[in-house]
């Protein structure tokens, strides 16, 4: 009873809507994260990695051929064909063809060292708030933000502690990538090794305060007996 009088005053939110808008604002938050000059997040940087070596493909096409591949890597986990996850790598194409459509423009954008601090400060927040609403929209979610969710659901260790190590090893590919194949490292900055190893914190304390004031539902259920732990 205590609960529904909780829920009752609580906004409702449907999972729709904070999906597409977390779609938005996490493409648009890697891509001004990079244009910050601070390094790219840590969830596209094995993606601009291969974009960088095999520039063939943008770094849309590189994101959405990614998290195809962490896709696989859950149904392996699980030993079993889930349906939902192909939902998950339908909104990561949207995601990744978000991704080049914002890159076109915000190289308009003022670059000078001032503003470049803003921008990786909103980035940080945007892709921090992004995930975390994604992780409560009750729908199959982009797979660079469901991977880390469905690791921990799977192994039992916190979310927070897991979305942090699945950064340091996207960052890790990143730099064995570009150095081996560039000579050089390509995409990485402070701002990203910042991220990598502050965010899963920050995703937990956004996730927080969403539960306090939010109530999230949608039409379509989400993948059954996720942990929604930011």
């Amino acid at each position: 009873m205590e609960e529904k009088r909780r829920k009752r005053a609580k906004r409702i939110l449907r999972g729709e809507a904070a999906l597409m808008l977390a779609v938005v604002i996490n493409s648009f938050g890697v891509v001004l994260m990079l244009y910050s000059g601070s390094g790219i997040s840590a969830i596209s940087s094995v993606p601009f990695a291969f974009s960088e070596v095999l520039p063939a493909l943008t770094l849309g096409t590189w994101t959405y051929i990614f998290q195809g591949l962490l896709i696989l890597s859950l149904m392996l986990m699980r030993r079993r064909f889930v349906l939902d996850y192909l939902f998950s790598f339908v909104v990561g194409f949207v995601f990744g063809a978000m991704l080049d459509l914002h890159g076109l423009w915000v190289g308009m954008l003022p670059d000078d060292l001032a503003r470049r601090v803003v921008y990786f400060i909103v980035s940080y927040l945007l892709i921090s708030f992004g995930i975390a609403l994604s992780n409560r929209c009750r729908l199959p979610i982009i797979p660079t933000d469901l991977f880390p969710r469905e690791v921990s659901h799977i192994t039992g260790v916190g979310s927070p502690k897991v979305k942090i190590a699945f950064d340091v090893g996207c960052l890790a590919v990143t730099a064995a990538l570009t150095l081996a194949f560039l000579g050089y490292l390509d995409g990485l900055g402070l701002g990203t090794i910042l991220a990598a190893f502050t965010m899963g914190k920050a995703v937990g304390l956004m996730g927080n305060w969403l539960d306090r004031h939010f109530h999230f539902i949608a039409t379509m259920p989400a993948i059954k007996k996720h942990t929604l732990a930011g």
